[in-house]
């Protein structure tokens, strides 16, 4: 391939920009043993949120990001969700983040907040095709069988609140 004028051919330019994206298990602490339970490891010392799908309570941990912090700020709120092959998410007011935290891809158990719409959303699975997906922020991860959540269908009003700490 003829190299630009630049001197970097597009086939290392489309390299470059592959080295430089950044995907949602960088750095993460992963559990793959028990394929039942989500993927990520919560972050110790983290906040617990409880999330209300009608009756069904699902469990939560939210990080210290600058976006879950903003979105701890605000609770207790209603979210509204729409059930998707892989996730619930909703369109939400927009949140602060921070650039080096957007990344490609998901945990099956994430919860994201993806910054081209805005949505807040909560993936369960289909991690292993996940990275095809940009512009997303982790803010936390569910806590309770990722069956719980795959399980349910339709639209929902989630109430997220503080759980006992």
């Amino acid at each position: 391939m003829a190299a630009s004028r630049g001197g970097t051919s597009q086939a290392e330019a489309v390299q470059e920009n592959e080295t430089e994206k950044r995907v949602a298990k960088e750095g993460a602490q992963m559990q793959t043993e028990d394929k039942s339970m989500p993927t990520r490891i919560p972050m110790e010392g983290g906040t617990k949120i409880n999330m209300y799908f009608g009756d069904t309570l699902i469990t939560g941990v939210l990080n210290d990001s600058e976006t879950a912090q903003a979105l701890i700020d605000k609770l207790p709120v209603t979210q509204h969700v729409n059930r998707y092959s892989h996730d619930f998410c909703g369109i939400t007011e927009e949140l602060p983040y921070n650039e080096e935290e957007v990344h490609y891809g998901w945990l099956n158990g994430d919860i994201d907040y993806a910054i081209n719409a805005p949505y807040f959303t909560i993936l369960f699975e289909d991690e292993d095709v996940s990275e095809q997906y940009g512009d997303q922020v982790n803010i936390g991860v569910i806590t309770t069988p990722l069956s719980e959540i795959a399980a349910l269908e339709g639209s929902y009003d989630v109430r997220i609140e503080l759980a006992e700490q």
